[in-house]
């Protein structure tokens, strides 16, 4: 057998778009014949060509391609997000595809000292949860999970809602805009505890009560809330996934529904309001027309990480989190 052709890795360079767009499109053809709810647009070189173009044009963005025998067989580009993510870079859902998975480990080892030597020590990464050996290949460079978006039907049409015994799921009404206000907050603050441990600020209760007060009617979202015992303890959103800003790209399933918000307060936990609300999504998500759901949570998040995917959701990209200490 002949050695294999030595790879090279060097500073990726605009003239490579072309195969890296080749790459990404081979990569979500394959992630699509497991996750069909995924745009199929970006089977297309020219859709893939666009996002990775967006990417390459952010400020301070850098990255890597790998070249074996005068063919590209990989690539990365990373910028950083908001400085609330701290020192950060970002290799975002169209940021990389790889020929092979263990080729990423070469374009990250290249690409992450430009990026620590600037002072990114935060790296994030979003990987096709369907392509375990290339997750792997992440993790093998000691990056751990963070976040997942996942995705699952809408409900079908013979499809009702059964709350559990003691709980009542009905649309939110002004009423409810104080109980709302506090339900908006306890999501972040569950998330600052323990194993979560976000550093993101809630909002003042104050904000996020005029937040609701400004914004109830808005007719592009649909809010329902749990009640136990006559008292509101819970509260979910659901939109078009269009309203979503995590959610774009590659990443977005398209005419999909979103399942943007869901929480209950700390007394009321366990009675089965969280899984309730969802299902009060789901069907309204049929209702609306739209042939699927999505949603995210921390994976470290016991309630969430627990509650969706009991509810059918299924993994279609994983937020991966390396700290450079």
């Amino acid at each position: 057998m002949a050695p294999q052709t030595r790879l090279e890795v060097r500073a990726f360079s605009a003239d490579i778009i072309d195969d890296a767009a080749r790459l990404l499109a081979a990569r979500h053809r394959a992630q699509r014949l497991t996750e069909p709810g995924l745009s199929a647009a970006f089977e297309d070189e020219s859709a893939t060509r666009a996002e990775i173009e967006t990417l390459v044009a952010k400020e301070d963005a850098s990255g890597a391609v790998a070249v074996r025998g005068g063919a590209v067989v990989g690539y990365l580009v990373a910028a950083p997000r908001a400085p609330s993510w701290g020192p950060n870079t970002w290799v975002e859902g169209a940021g990389h595809a790889v020929a092979e998975p263990e080729i990423v480990r070469d374009l990250y080892g290249f690409a992450a000292t430009r990026w620590v030597e600037d002072g990114a020590t935060n790296h994030y990464t979003v990987v096709p949860a369907t392509d375990l050996a290339l997750v792997d290949a992440w993790f093998r460079l000691g990056f751990g999970q963070q976040h997942v978006h996942a995705i699952r039907k809408a409900a079908g049409p013979d499809e009702i809602l059964r709350p559990p015994p003691g709980i009542a799921i009905r649309p939110a009404e002004r009423r409810d805009i104080a109980v709302l206000g506090r339900l908006e907050l306890s999501l972040p603050e569950h998330q600052a505890g323990s194993p979560v441990f976000s550093r993101l600020a809630p909002p003042t209760l104050e904000d996020a009560t005029n937040e609701w007060e400004e914004g109830f009617d808005d007719p592009a979202f649909t809010t329902f809330v749990a009640e136990h015992d006559g008292l509101v303890v819970g509260s979910a959103v659901g939109c078009a996934i269009e309203e979503s800003s995590e959610h774009t790209g590659i990443v977005r399933p398209p005419g999909a529904g979103f399942l943007g918000f869901a929480a209950v307060l700390p007394e009321a936990r366990g009675l089965g309001a969280g899984r309730a609300l969802g299902e009060a999504v789901i069907l309204w998500a049929r209702d609306a027309g739209h042939p699927n759901v999505v949603t995210d949570w921390r994976e470290t998040n016991l309630l969430s990480s627990r509650t969706w995917p009991r509810l059918g959701f299924r993994p279609t990209f994983r937020r991966l989190h390396r700290a450079i200490a």
